[in-house]
């Protein structure tokens, strides 16, 4: 599919000013697929392409790839369009396509290590019957490239990347002629930030959204911050869900029982304690730490000798020790063989995940098998996470309402401005117990703390699963999440 012109201000692809990306840009290529899970066919087109970003005044930024699925059917007025990506900020779309929702996926594997070679199959669990998928990486991760002459910082932060992507899905609108559609955004991690900023972005671009799908959501960064109470309120939960499924606190309890009953303390006891810090006395924090511990699993001194607040890395290292292993951080369920504690490792322990080393290698190799089929000559080297875009991130941000641009962003209230403005749209959080990397109990609080009316929480949903991170790589929460997306979208013909 050729570059085209579109009728809109956000994007102007007619070639001018001369400008050209630092390497010869691949021809789009497509090729027909069907889909089956054994009760439904669904006849679709893959295609990989590089999208044209220009700024307004004409200005080449760079291309992003897109690899989208689109139905045969030849009547779609109704059928949605999604448009989909994972995080990072410096994460490609892969994860959530060959390991998600796309059309093909990795087979799940437990909680084991996957194999690779894997063999990829046609994804039961698709939304591609229910909506079409767009999957959109985002600028210097995939195939998507900055031009030669074009600074990357400008697309590599918070506001960048959100303009970035509205200049995709404009492009992506007009060269399939999909506009005046109901368009969808699906987002994990990072991305639902971006999501939160995009929300906004693309209504005062005049392109509507009908809904927003939000998984493993981190809308507020203030709680990563060193020593942020927020931060060890929202691990809090997780913690206790992942002592109750290795059978260190609450043998026989439901494990959402668990959860709930730790959320129900941090509320309640836990949050007050830590703002009061060192005013309570020591026989209450000795209390609390004795209850903490029942909850999460370690011993009560333990505890209270940080005075209540247990780091992540922490917890990790230390809930299955006697067992000589180390648990996850997108899914705290994982474990591998712990390592032996060496002078300044904390960095480098920080980036070791068993739930990432399970999944992530097959799902690649896999994704570019795939990309492949289409007959797409893209290039050898595909970043399915750079760390180059991560590091030199912009985090600065203004959100609507506030003074300056702090490098902490609070996206919340971009989203809350965006349903202001659109009483059409409708927001759909998906969440898990085992999910330390985005804690649950953070997102439901940063969009409360916002005291919205219900006229607007009203179109807000909440969905927590035993799952971790990602979400689409645990088979019983794949299982209760296709009837509630499904569910979803069927709300689009409500008033």
């Amino acid at each position: 599919m050729a570059e085209t012109t579109p009728s809109f201000t956000v994007t102007i692809n007619d070639g001018a000013k001369g400008a050209a990306p630092a390497q010869p840009v691949p021809e789009p290529a497509s090729k027909a697929m069907t889909w089956t899970n054994g009760k439904q066919t669904v006849k679709y087109t893959t295609t990989a392409e590089l999208l044209p970003l220009h700024t307004d005044d004409g200005e080449l930024i760079g291309h992003m790839f897109a690899l989208s699925y689109v139905s045969d059917e030849k009547d779609k007025t109704d059928r949605p369009v999604t448009f989909c990506w994972n995080g990072g900020p410096g994460g490609s779309s892969a994860m959530v396509n060959i390991g998600g929702l796309g059309p093909r996926r990795v087979p799940i594997n437990s909680l084991r290590q996957l194999p690779c070679p894997t063999a990829p199959e046609d994804n039961p669990y698709s939304l591609l019957p229910t909506t079409d998928l767009v999957y959109l990486d985002a600028m210097g991760t995939g195939y998507s490239q900055v031009a030669k002459d074009y600074d990357p910082k400008k697309v590599w932060g918070v506001d960048g990347d959100a303009d970035a992507f509205m200049r995709g899905i404009a492009q992506w609108l007009t060269a399939h002629e999909r506009w005046n559609t109901p368009l969808y955004l699906y987002g994990e991690s990072y991305g639902t930030m971006r999501n939160s900023v995009l929300m906004r972005v693309l209504g005062e671009r005049g392109i509507a959204l009908t809904g927003v799908i939000e998984q493993s959501s981190i809308l507020d960064y203030a709680p990563t911050l060193a020593g942020n109470d927020l931060y060890y309120m929202g691990m809090l939960p997780v913690y206790a869900a992942t002592a109750n499924y290795f059978g260190k606190a609450g043998a026989g309890v439901d494990q959402f029982a668990w959860f709930d009953k730790a959320w129900k303390f941090v509320d309640e006891k836990y949050g007050r304690a830590l703002i009061a810090s060192d005013s309570i006395t020591p026989a209450e924090e000795h209390e609390l730490a004795v209850e903490m511990s029942e909850l999460i699993g370690l011993p009560a001194e333990f505890i209270e000798k940080r005075h209540l607040r247990i780091e992540l890395d922490t917890f990790r290292k230390s809930i299955m020790a006697d067992e000589g292993l180390f648990c996850g951080r997108y899914d705290t369920r994982f474990t591998e063989p712990a390592y032996m504690d060496v002078q300044g490792d904390n960095e480098f322990f920080a980036g070791e995940d068993p739930s990432g080393d399970a999944i992530m290698t097959p799902d690649q190799s896999a994704w570019m098998k795939l990309v492949q089929e289409t007959g797409f000559k893209g290039s050898s080297i595909n970043m399915l996470l750079s760390m180059k875009v991560n590091e030199e991130w912009n985090w600065t941000h203004q959100a609507p309402g506030t003074m300056g641009s702090p490098v902490c962003p609070n996206t919340a209230y971009d989203m809350g401005t965006a349903l202001r403005r659109n009483p059409f749209c409708r927001v759909l959080f998906f969440g898990g117990i085992h999910d330390a990397a985005t804690p649950f109990w953070n997102v439901k609080h940063s969009i409360s703390k916002m005291f919205m009316p219900a006229s607007i929480t009203d179109r807000i949903e909440y969905k927590v699963h035993e799952n971790g991170h990602m979400a689409y790589e645990d088979l019983p929460t794949l299982e209760k999440m296709i009837p509630e997306l499904e569910a979803f979208y069927a709300k689009r013909h409500e008033a």
